[in-house]
């Protein structure tokens, strides 16, 4: 009880002692203190000002992309429109580093990115009237093998699949038909 005691007296001690300290230095140096709080308040204040911006443009984001996100407006999109919803799809899903890469000379790829888990992936869009043929499952195919190895490929349209795409497909690329890109525009996430 007595050595308790002792020490509690000892660190009641210390205490008073680096207390005194501390206002002592608070008392010669309160510029530095107050220019150290004024900095303080000014971060925090920054912080909060980007946390707010990022957050709106979270909400205009996702309002823009309920407002675009229809088949019958996907349907009359330009290719690069529907490159961009593709994009903004996947950025609403969590995925990490969306680059549109599609355009004339994109290699069989029109969007890179990243799965929130660290995959790459590489997707090809296709916004045509007709049904995507086996030959555009074997460009992308061919794409994910010569220019982007080791990419997880993806291959949307607001269209379907010919059995034989669906058949060359099997086992090498997820294919996203009409009804599966409505369920993801609808907040359902890809199977990847």
């Amino acid at each position: 009880m007595a050595v308790l005691a002792g020490g509690a007296l000892i660190a009641g001690l210390v205490a008073g002692v680096v207390g005194a300290l501390l206002v002592r230095l608070v008392i010669v140096y309160w510029r530095w203190v107050v220019a150290l709080l004024v900095l303080g308040v000014v971060a925090a204040v920054a912080m909060a000002v980007a946390v707010v911006r990022q957050r709106r443009a979270e909400r205009e984001r996702e309002r823009r992309l309920r407002e675009i996100a229809h088949l019958e407006r996907v349907d009359v999109m330009t290719g690069e429109e529907f490159e961009e919803l593709t994009a903004e799809l996947l950025r609403r899903d969590g995925f990490r580093s969306v680059q549109v890469v599609g355009r004339t000379g994109d290699r069989g790829v029109d969007v890179l990115a990243t799965t929130p888990d660290g995959r790459d992936v590489a997707l090809q869009c296709k916004r045509q009237k007709k049904k995507v043929d086996a030959d555009r499952v074997r460009n992308l195919i061919g794409a994910l093998q010569v220019t982007y190895p080791g990419r997880l490929g993806v291959l949307v349209t607001n269209n379907d699949f010919t059995a034989p795409a669906v058949e060359e497909a099997a086992g090498r690329l997820l294919l996203v038909d009409r009804a599966r890109l409505a369920r993801w525009m609808d907040g359902d996430p890809l199977p990847l």
